[in-house]
């Protein structure tokens, strides 16, 4: 591990890392669209906006895993830059153990008071038997969906990404197959695209015990290592808080949003559905290599090699822009075409088009966005990993939201989270020259 971390090549060492991250996102990428493709296909624009009303419960799961799954493994990626290998596998149980425990307790929760929740979420009468359906099964298998942000995050740390990948590929293969199967051959609506999601995590967390279990030197699911000091637990919570707090905020975005939107019709949201979907063609593959890159800073900065850190973090931010460049004008061009592909309504090919331009025009800005808040996660700085977490869907997202929406109506809610990310790129970047000037 030393040697690939240390020493190799660090254009090397970066795709090594961070491509399996990237295939994975591409392939999770693939069954996004396929979803999208498959419900829009049944021509229910209710049941399409059904489930983009349900989707931010989905991120908010993810939320939860990242408390652990990041906040352990930002941890771990430290501890095996200073040689403590010892503590890694207590690190790597308490948090596998008490994300199954807050899930279960979230679990009970989000049944209780799922009619405010949804209805928070910007359920309609039209749409909430479908959003419901959706919620309920995902909900009751949300802990596949949490606990596999554990081990996914950390085998990376020990340079596991390859299994990483193969699990989260065979995961994402599963859900392709059994979403039509359930939505048009069983009729299960909104319900079968949920299931299908939970059984494709659970397979996904399965094969990622497994390799931990089989592959890893230094990291234990094993309960007799769930103990663990409380500077540690400190340690987690301090990064994976503010890593979590910026799923969450992505669904207060995505509801908020919907809110704002269905004012103006379910077309509008079930546009705004199709939209983020394929707008996730250029966002996961960012995060692939933003979150593929993270253990290789972590461990860097955890050795204080700097002249090496700063290499990587130059050639993180130079793959994230070209890319997002690249990626933003292939949408931008072919939007028509590739809305149509999903949903042959003009309004909904109009108004897609539309929102798809709007959202990519600023893509650069979110792949710099991700360079910097992996630094920060990395680096344990907690405080700006916050102030990162709580802007770009957010506090500045909130703001710009009511001003533009008042202002411009639908167009200034459209436009709302392009300018929230060029104001939160310009905090990023004051942040991080403020932090890191004295880092030689």
């Amino acid at each position: 591990m030393e040697e690939l971390f240390e020493k190799a090549p660090v254009k090397k060492v970066y795709y090594q890392l961070a491509l399996p991250v990237v295939f994975s996102m591409v392939v999770s990428m693939i069954y996004n669209l396929a979803d999208t493709f498959y419900v829009a296909k049944t021509g229910n624009t209710d049941l399409v906006a059904g489930v983009t009303v349900g989707s931010p419960l989905f991120t908010f799961m993810i939320a939860v895993g990242d408390i652990f799954g990041l906040g352990g493994s930002a941890l771990i990626s430290r501890l095996f830059g200073q040689k403590r290998y010892e503590e890694s596998k207590h690190v790597s149980a308490f948090s596998f153990y008490w994300a199954i425990i807050v899930t279960a307790i979230l679990t009970v929760l989000l049944l209780i008071f799922e009619s405010p929740i949804l209805h928070l979420m910007g359920a309609t009468n039209a749409t909430y038997s479908y959003a419901a359906g959706f919620y309920r099964v995902l909900v009751l298998g949300s802990v596949f969906i949490t606990v596999s942000l554990v081990p996914g995050n950390m085998i990376r740390t020990e340079g596991l990404a390859v299994k990483s990948m193969i699990a989260t590929i065979a995961g994402t293969v599963a859900m392709i197959i059994l979403d039509p199967i359930f939505l048009f051959i069983f009729n299960w609506g909104a319900s079968g695209v949920a299931f299908a999601n939970v059984l494709g995590y659970a397979l996904n967390t399965g094969l990622l015990v497994w390799f931990t279990y089989k592959d890893s030197k230094y990291l234990s699911f094993n309960i007799k290592y769930i103990s663990l000091g409380w500077q540690h637990i400190k340690d987690i919570i301090a990064i994976g808080i503010p890593a979590s707090i910026t799923n969450f905020m992505q669904t207060f975005a995505m509801a908020f949003l919907n809110n704002y939107l269905v004012v103006y019709g379910t077309d509008k949201v079930a546009a705004m559905g199709i939209t983020q979907k394929i707008y996730s063609i250029v966002i996961l593959v960012l995060v692939g290599f933003a979150f593929g890159a993270q253990p290789l800073i972590g461990y860097n900065y955890g050795a204080k090699n700097a002249k090496r850190f700063r290499e990587i973090l130059r050639y993180d931010l130079k793959v994230e822009v070209v890319y997002a460049i690249v990626g933003a004008l292939i949408l931008i061009i072919f939007a028509p075409i590739i809305v149509h592909l999903f949903m042959n309504r003009p309004d909904i090919i109009t108004n897609g088009s539309y929102m798809l331009r709007a959202c990519v025009a600023t893509t650069p800005f979110i792949g710099a966005i991700l360079v910097y808040t992996t630094v920060f996660q990395s680096a344990n700085m907690a405080g700006s990993a916050l102030a990162m977490s709580i802007s770009r869907q957010g506090i500045v997202y909130l703001i710009t939201m009511i001003v533009l929406a008042k202002a411009f109506g639908l167009h200034g809610v459209i436009w709302a989270q392009p300018l929230a990310d060029v104001i939160t790129f310009a905090i990023g970047f004051i942040i991080y020259r403020h932090n890191f000037k004295d880092f030689k």
